[in-house]
């Protein structure tokens, strides 16, 4: 083992030590898969969250065919990569078709919405730096 303890610059200015004692596996069986309010079909686990990680949660979402979220924005950015299936993804003004192995970033504020294509779940892991996130459904009318 090369290093033993892991130091991060906590975003509010700390140092957070996590000892090498307090790495955690998470099995995917023990996280709990809960409906995404808004979106249609569309469910999410947090896979880790602060008290885990110190900077970063992750969470995995899965669209079932048809599924989506509406346009919304959101006040922190995220880091995606895709896992299976394949959605359509609008982004601001632009819509892209994305499928397994593509990584997606969208900035803070910026509308965003997804829809699942094809007859598989469309699935992918989200990246969000912890702290408070307020979600905002844009009105298209």
């Amino acid at each position: 083992m090369i290093f033993n303890l892991w130091v991060s610059k906590h975003p509010r200015g700390r140092q957070t030590t996590i000892p090498e004692d307090d790495m955690t596996v998470r099995h995917n069986a023990d996280v709990p898969l809960e409906n995404v309010p808004g979106g249609t079909a569309t469910s999410r686990q947090v896979l880790l969250d602060s008290e885990l990680m110190p900077n970063f949660a992750m969470r995995r979402f899965v669209m079932e065919p048809g599924g989506g979220m509406p346009l919304h924005t959101n006040t922190v950015e995220h880091g995606q990569y895709v896992l299976r299936g394949r959605a359509s993804v609008r982004i601001a003004d632009e819509t892209v078709d994305v499928v397994a192995g593509d990584s997606v970033y969208i900035p803070a504020n910026v509308p965003h919405s997804y829809e699942a294509q094809g007859n598989e779940p469309f699935e992918f892991l989200c990246v969000v730096p912890n702290g408070p996130d307020e979600i905002h459904l844009v009105d298209q009318g």
